[in-house]
């Protein structure tokens, strides 16, 4: 009898665990749910595809991967035809440029240009039927006839810059996000293993030009290399949406590199070692602010580098590259300051830093202050955080 008493209280602990997980996993799909439709429902899906908009459907197309629903596919199959598939539009690669910023024609091999890349090959996968969000998909998300349409100018451009003799394309940190999932998941488009060869040998440049060896954090790009740039109170600046590209680049990367490959040891140590370093630098109210060791350069919350630097560390706990016990009291904080603060009642995101490079001294930064990017990254967390309460 005490057996059978036994047995019964543990299915009914497990019983009452499982509902409480399953409630905790219904508010986040309808967090991500008020989010997404509030931007897409005050926002048109025909803009050009340069990297803010582009970062905006990273994230909605992992809720799409995550959860199934039809309107958010239909929302990047519109900004995809919207822009012919392509990212820079110049046909001759003899003017292709990247070596300085640009939003021209001719900038393809500009990463701000590639990151279009990763939502096109995405798309791709779902028109294969390869991305079965757990039901059947509808018929508008399968191409009539082969979609290798959809990723033509992908595969022309990043052949192109990887069978070329030039490493150093990756001269800012947005670009770890921007171009390094684009090689892995043209690696795993071709299986041709010099997409991922020349992704180390991309960052190995970019490290030597921006990677602060002493801390394993990342200074935005050349100019703010200490001792030559610091804040105005003498510190290092390392800008969080910076380093916040970074982390969240390299949760995607490992994602999708294989097992076995030569230099993935590389990319797992520098992203164990980054994700410590954010970790330490979070503020008690769960947010990072704009520059992360010097709080006082640009006082208050930002969205954009809290959601990355949450997705980043999240999906390293959800796959066992991060000790829960060490981070999940780090993505509470992170987690209550995305939805109690940065996420307004109607699903708008604020807090977000205007498009820039640095933390910037009496810029006002408020729960009006969203943007494209914000939104992708705060979907990107809480897709991953969905995942993390599972």
């Amino acid at each position: 009898m005490r057996k059978l008493l036994t047995i019964s209280l543990l299915c009914l602990l497990a019983t009452t665990a499982m509902a409480a997980h399953g409630a905790k996993a219904r508010k986040v799909l309808a967090i991500i749910d008020r989010v997404n439709t509030y931007w897409q429902a005050n926002n048109p899906a025909e803009v050009r595809s340069f990297w803010d908009n582009a970062a905006y459907h990273t994230g909605n197309m992992e809720a799409y991967l995550l959860t199934g629903e039809q309107r958010y596919l239909d929302y990047s199959l519109r900004w995809a035809e919207h822009n012919k598939w392509m990212g820079a539009t110049e046909s001759d690669p003899a003017k292709w440029e990247y070596k300085n910023y640009g939003e021209g024609p001719r900038h393809v091999l500009f990463g701000d240009w590639q990151i279009c890349f990763q939502t096109y090959i995405d798309l791709y996968w779902v028109a294969m039927g390869t991305y079965v969000p757990g039901r059947k998909q509808a018929s508008s998300a399968v191409s009539v006839g082969d979609p290798s349409w959809r990723i033509a100018r992908a595969k022309e451009v990043m052949h192109y810059e990887a069978y070329s003799p030039a490493h150093d394309y990756w001269w800012w940190a947005d670009a770890l996000y921007m171009v390094m999932p684009v090689m892995t998941k043209m690696y795993r488009l071709t299986g041709d293993v010099r997409y991922l060869d020349k992704l180390y040998e991309n960052i190995c440049y970019t490290d030597s030009i921006m990677l602060d060896a002493e801390t394993g954090l990342y200074f935005r790009d050349g100019k703010y290399v200490y001792p030559k740039h610091k804040t105005e109170s003498g510190k290092k600046d390392f800008w969080a949406r910076g380093d916040g590209w970074v982390l969240a680049g390299l949760a995607k990367v490992l994602k999708d590199m294989p097992e076995n490959y030569v230099h993935r040891q590389f990319f797992v140590d520098k992203y164990v070692r980054l994700a410590r370093a954010v970790a330490g630098l979070q503020q008690k109210e769960g947010y990072w602010t704009r520059s992360m060791m010097d709080p006082q350069q640009a006082p208050g919350p930002e969205t954009s580098g809290t959601a990355f630097f949450t997705y980043g560390m999240l999906w390293g706990v959800n796959n066992g590259y991060l000790s829960k016990k060490e981070f999940a009291p780090v993505i509470k904080r992170a987690w209550k300051y995305l939805t109690k603060t940065a996420m307004q009642a109607d699903g708008k995101v604020g807090y977000v830093q205007p498009i820039g490079e640095k933390a910037i001294p009496g810029q006002v930064v408020d729960q009006n202050s969203q943007a494209n990017f914000g939104v992708g990254a705060f979907l990107l967390a809480a897709c991953e955080y969905l995942r993390y309460v599972k």
